[in-house]
């Protein structure tokens, strides 16, 4: 999943939490943009995915809490912090298309040129070693010129996961990369956050972001006690953990962040997990407390990378390691083996990524735009 993105910008963001605090716990007090754990926090979140994922591609099994899928709770996890700095994001740039050109180059280039990687190098290489023409995959239903055209735009139907019938010999069949569909539901808390900002929502009349925030986990508790059925499901579920985390921005100046609140936090979460099907019926703002909590108060998580790894882990992982299950890799090595492998060279790739992708195409923001009032 989908990180959530995953930008790498928390140093480039300004103060973000634009509040003089009013108490010296508070959030707005205790966030430093230019030194906190969001970096290493999305990169181990990242490599969570990844590791469980493993799991899931070699014996069709991942590790849950309760009901709940632990890489689905690395998901979430993306999606609060994403809220939070998406927001700042916003709040700080003051500019619809300054803001829409941002999340651009943060998401799309490296997503076409994954999109593309995967239908004309990976899937022909799968097809080979499944003892198939490689050229099999250019051919028939679903081609790989289809898969580019489909899933161009972000949106990823569950039909348009495999590439010409591949993969066939891992316990995810027809998903050659399982990663991608969740950037399209982050696009669109994106624009949820640009629907708040242009509204003017983030300063004033803020009641009717929680208003929004209440409907959704209203909705998710009647979900989880069968009073209704509502459609759209994953909006439902990403909304949440978003609005969430963007809610821990405009409130930062009120949000206590102590040891005592996250102590009672985890153990809402934990009796969520044991006893529910969805644990954010009840969970999520304990859930999204956490995950807030942590970026402040693991000052052992602080000393980031010169890279952000995070993106390129999360969408190279998948492909890496079908590849390594259908060579034959995986069984060889054994599943701890495998999974170490895989998250090295998903790592490696990461790194080339964005040292020859993601930080130039992020050197661009400033670059002039038509109708920018706010020229940043």
């Amino acid at each position: 999943m989908c990180m959530v993105t995953m930008t790498g910008e928390a140093a480039q963001r300004g103060s973000g939490v634009a509040s003089s605090p009013r108490r010296a716990d508070a959030l707005s007090a205790l966030f430093d943009p230019k030194a906190n754990s969001l970096n290493n926090l999305r990169l181990i979140l990242a490599t969570l995915v990844a590791v469980v994922h493993a799991s899931a591609i070699l014996t069709g099994n991942q590790p849950h809490f309760g009901a709940t899928e632990v890489g689905s709770m690395a998901v979430d996890a993306f999606f609060v912090l994403s809220g939070f700095l998406v927001a700042s994001s916003y709040d700080r740039l003051g500019s619809f298309v300054r803001y829409a050109w941002h999340r651009f180059l943060r998401i799309m280039p490296l997503f076409w040129v994954v999109l593309v990687v995967t239908a004309f190098v990976v899937a022909p290489l799968i097809a080979a070693l499944e003892g198939r023409p490689a050229t099999s995959a250019l051919t028939g239903p679903n081609p790989s010129w289809r898969y580019v055209t489909d899933n161009f735009l972000l949106y990823i139907a569950p039909h348009n996961f495999g590439v010409a019938g591949l993969p066939t010999g891992t316990a995810t069949p027809g998903v050659v990369n399982g990663a991608l569909w969740t950037l399209f539901y982050e696009a669109v808390c994106y624009v949820l956050v640009a629907v708040i900002g242009v509204l003017g929502l983030l300063r004033r009349r803020r009641w009717l972001v929680i208003a929004a925030t209440v409907a959704v986990a209203l909705v998710t508790i009647g979900k989880e006690f069968g009073v209704i059925d509502p459609p759209a499901q994953l909006f439902i579920r990403f909304f949440l953990v978003f609005l969430l985390g963007t809610l821990a921005y405009m409130y930062a100046d009120r949000l206590p962040i102590t040891g005592r609140w996250a102590l009672v936090s985890l153990g809402v979460l934990a009796v969520s997990l044991a006893f529910l099907t969805d644990y954010r019926a009840f969970g999520a703002a304990a859930f999204a407390y956490l995950c807030i909590w942590a970026v402040v108060k693991t000052p052992f998580l602080r000393r980031s990378l010169p890279w952000d790894l995070s993106y390129g882990m999360y969408v190279f992982h998948w492909p890496t390691e079908t590849v390594l299950v259908v060579s034959g890799v995986a069984g060889a090595l054994g599943l701890a083996g495998y999974t170490v492998l895989a998250v090295l060279i998903a790592a490696s790739l990461a790194f080339v990524s964005w040292n020859v992708l993601e930080k130039p195409a992020l050197s661009h923001k400033s670059a002039p735009l038509p109708f920018d009032r706010k020229r940043r």
